[in-house]
């Protein structure tokens, strides 16, 4: 009796060791065991030993893996009976649908197809998921509660996004109190509910029901109101805007043993820019083998309407299967889409594959997309191509070689012709990597310009790379400016940072021109600017440079980019005048010889806008060679705007001009010139030249304002001329004067027939004329009777003389003067008359101001006439009369 205690004792010491010792290693033989009732190639995998605590097992770290993935993760679970119920509570459950492609096609199926056996086996269950997440809806994650009681079922889930409440009674009636989900882009929910007649064999359908429900979409002002009905083996699927007269939707159905069918379906949308409609024929063969048995045929069309008539796409589906592992399902969309002003053309074949809710599109050969039209008003497309064969689309992104071919023609900017060729590796906006190259070319004809551009770059997730640009013009024609062979490259890459939080947009540039024509004739050299970029992205962003010319410069810039106008600043720093020599027309005959320049300048230039600039040029003490002279002492201070190829002159002071010294064909001293106002001018932007003035020949020459275009003559007044300075610089050698005039011409420069009327020239004190011997005596040789009157003549001192002028617009002057005088050396008593009229063409400027030939030729035909001679006046008037 004894020993058979000690047997039984060693018996159950020895059954609790292997007991705990199984418990202990759980972990390593579960899986195994549990792997004769997994599918083949999948595995069961406890992390952690099963603790009893608080009369509960917990546990831990249980993982099923689909081959390596992980298509079940079972977070901190807790399993309970209590009072015949079983109780399961859990934190987390992960689910990735993605591994389902992993699990075998000869899975084990249930082996109860009853509802009311699955029923009775959850009669007494209680489960709750803290978090259930399912991948790829993981934002649709949030707690689930299953309860089973006598009177039936309860499954209650509750997310952010999706939220639904329903029961299941034992006369297999499903109530759906509840269904809410999220809509993205819409603000307010779908929301459902209704009953259902569940079948007792799981693989039939509900023989009747119907479901109601409505959500809103930003598209419509009114919910739309979704209708599902359907009584034995036919249906009706219907979505209406509420308080609408037609369903958008239609879709009647048909259910038999082999096929699912929907014939004649018809949808409408009229509420985008144009009405679209179309048709929808399914069928679904099979359907009662499994959902990846069934066979699926469909024909799905749009018909759209333009201006250019209307089109017709239709996508055609299989025959081919859909699967949770392993889809094969041909499809193709073709026809025309015409959209208002841009029709849509092409053929894109493909397959689709892979598991049903995370499918792979493969386009097929001689997949094409085109498209042509009208964009804009202003742009028209006039062909765009995207070849697509070997093109393959996942949720993860596009995978491929990516093509584009562009010929289009904006109205304002000109042609386009752009070719774009890269490749992809799961690429979406802002994750994976594109990496491309592109060419292209095409006119501007508001710069009269053609132009060219290359490069390459790349995408990669938030990054876009743009490793080369070189972009160029053959020339730029702007206004009174040309720059010949401008090119724009990088000097360093241009990155833009597309994350938010991180946004950045970097590069270095350089533009360079060959040269740079001014309409005058005046140039800048082979030009350099070089550029830095920095912002957050292409349509906002600063950048700083520099631009030199050879000697001239560098000029620092500065400014801005906000998508729609490009805003800067240039400093010209102070520099040599001589530096600018280039930019003065060698027309000019100018030859820089000293003195400083610096100047300021702001601009903008927009579409609409065009270009403006702004800014103030200094020169100061400047001195040049002239053709037939010198400058000197020159200041120069202008301001000025510059719009719509105006130039306002003197925005806030006038531009203002003072030269100390200018040596031409007379010397001039302390000229001074004032300008204000638009060039070129019109009537209500007139242009104003003041403060004109200098001190010529010992005496002072004025101008009083000149106002373009013209109402009032501008007078020129002589002061104080000096006869002798002038006669001195014509050297006529004929006659010579000395003594001071003065002196006013009303200047016309818009008049119908004048230039100069009724000015005057008087003396401003005694005058001398002296006339040249050998004129004089050849004058009294040809003719005795006028001898006695050039001896009159030979020494004159006039002591009141009066001009009047007049010069037309074809350039004939007339001069009328009358000169009272003595001749001291023959009796200073006597007084002489003369009246003088001239009368010349100025376009023969020289000849007319060396008027001492032309007072020589007249005297000479005159005088030598065989006339009677000049009378003399009484002794009692004392003086002689000549004409």
């Amino acid at each position: 009796m004894i020993k058979s205690l000690k047997i039984i004792g060693w018996l159950l010491f020895a059954s609790v060791i292997l007991v705990v010792a199984l418990w202990k290693t759980l972990p390593q033989w579960l899986p195994k065991v549990a792997a004769h009732w997994l599918p083949a190639g999948s595995q069961l995998i406890l992390a952690h030993t099963p603790v009893w605590r608080d009369g509960a097992l917990h546990v831990d770290g249980l993982r099923f893996l689909a081959k390596t993935c992980p298509l079940v993760d079972l977070g901190d679970t807790r399993l309970s009976y209590k009072e015949g119920r079983w109780g399961i509570q859990t934190k987390t459950l992960a689910m990735d649908t993605e591994c389902l492609s992993q699990l075998t096609s000869d899975d084990p199926e249930s082996t109860s197809q009853n509802l009311a056996d699955w029923q009775r086996r959850l009669s007494s269950l209680d489960l709750h998921i803290d978090n259930l997440s399912v991948t790829p809806w993981q934002q649709y994650g949030g707690a689930l509660s299953f309860t089973t009681a006598k009177a039936g079922q309860v499954i209650d889930y509750q997310g952010d996004k999706l939220r639904f409440n329903a029961t299941l009674d034992n006369q297999q009636q499903l109530h759906l109190q509840q269904f809410v989900l999220a809509i993205p882009g819409s603000v307010q929910p779908l929301r459902l509910s209704g009953t259902l007649s569940i079948p007792l064999s799981l693989d039939a359908l509900p023989t009747r029901g119907q479901l109601a429900g409505e959500f809103t979409t930003p598209y419509m002002e009114q919910p739309l109101l979704v209708a599902l009905h359907w009584q034995q083996q036919q249906g009706e699927l219907t979505l209406t805007e509420r308080g609408g007269d037609k369903a958008l939707i239609t879709l009647p159905w048909q259910v038999a043993a082999r096929h699912i069918q929907i014939n004649q379906g018809v949808w409408q949308w009229p509420y985008a820019q144009q009405p679209l409609s179309g048709g929808v024929n399914l069928t679904v063969q099979d359907w009662s083998e499994g959902f990846d048995q069934a066979v699926i045929t469909a024909r799905i069309n749009v018909i759209t309407s333009g201006q250019n008539g209307k089109g017709n796409a239709v996508l055609t589906l299989g025959p081919g299967h859909l699967s949770l592992i392993d889809s094969d399902l041909r499809f193709q969309i073709s026809g025309q889409a015409n959209l208002s002003n841009l029709i849509l053309n092409g053929t894109l074949p493909g397959i689709l594959s892979g598991s049903v809710l995370n499918p792979t599109l493969l386009l097929s050969p001689g997949a094409l997309l085109r498209a042509y039209g009208d964009i804009t008003p202003e742009l028209r497309l006039n062909d765009a191509r995207w070849p697509l064969a070997g093109v393959r689309m996942t949720a993860a992104g596009i995978n491929g070689r990516l093509q584009a071919i562009v010929n289009a023609r904006d109205r304002y900017w000109g042609n386009v012709k752009l070719h774009l060729d890269g490749s992809a590796q799961n690429f979406l906006p802002d994750s994976g990597i594109w990496q491309w190259r592109y060419w292209g070319k095409g006119d501007l004809p508001p710069l009269a310009a053609r132009w060219d551009i290359a490069g390459k770059g790349r995408w990669q997730d938030s990054l876009i790379h743009l490793d080369q640009l070189s972009t160029g013009f053959d020339q730029i024609k702007y206004g009174m400016v040309n720059v010949f062979s401008p090119r724009l490259t990088l000097t360093e890459p241009l990155m833009w940072q597309r994350n938010g939080e991180q946004a950045a947009f970097n590069g270095n540039m350089q533009l360079t021109a060959k040269r740079v024509a001014l309409s005058d004739g005046g140039y800048l050299p082979a030009t350099v600017m070089n550029l830095r970029l920095k912002g957050t992205n292409p349509d906002d962003f600063q950048f700083q440079g520099d631009l030199a010319a050879q000697q001239i410069g560098p000029i620092p810039l500065r400014g801005r980019w906000d998508g729609e106008r490009l805003r800067g600043e240039a400093w010209w720093p102070k520099q040599s005048l001589q530096v600018f020599q280039p930019l003065l027309s060698p027309n000019l005959g100018i030859k820089l010889r000293d003195g400083e320049f610096y100047a300021q300048a702001a601009f903008s230039a927009a579409r609409e806008q065009g270009f403006t600039a702004g800014g103030h040029w200094v020169v100061k003490q400047g001195g040049m060679w002239l053709k037939d002279g010198e400058m000197s002492g020159l200041d120069f201070v202008m301001s000025y705007r510059l719009k719509d190829h105006q130039w306002q002159l003197g925005a806030k002071e006038p531009v203002t001009l003072r030269i100390a010294a200018l040596t031409n064909l007379f010397e001039m001293q302390n000229i001074t010139a004032d300008l204000q106002g638009t060039y070129p001018y019109t009537e209500k932007k007139p242009l104003t030249l003041s403060n004109v003035g200098m001190d010529i020949l010992d005496g002072h020459l004025s101008l009083s304002a000149l106002r373009l275009p013209q109402h009032d003559a501008a007078v020129l007044k002589l002061k104080q001329v000096d006869l002798s300075a002038l006669f001195t610089v014509l050297k006529p050698k004929q006659f010579a004067m000395s003594g001071k005039v003065d002196g006013e011409l009303p200047l016309f420069l818009n008049d119908p027939q004048w230039l100069v009327r009724d000015g005057w020239i008087a003396n401003a004190g005694l005058l001398t004329l002296r006339l040249e011997k050998d004129l004089a005596d050849s004058i009294g040789e040809s003719n005795v009777a006028t001898g006695a009157v050039i001896d009159w003549l030979r020494y004159l001192e006039i002591s009141h003389s009066y001009a009047k002028v007049s010069l037309n617009n074809l350039g004939e002057l007339t001069l009328q003067s009358k000169i009272h005088g003595v001749n001291t050396q023959k009796n200073a008593k006597r007084a002489i008359v003369l009246n003088y009229t001239h009368q010349e063409n100025v376009f023969q400027l020289w000849r007319s101001l060396r008027f001492g030939d032309n007072l020589q030729e007249w005297l000479e035909q005159t005088l030598s006439m065989p006339t009677a001679p000049v009378a003399a006046a009484s002794d009692s008037d004392d003086k002689v009369a000549t004409k």
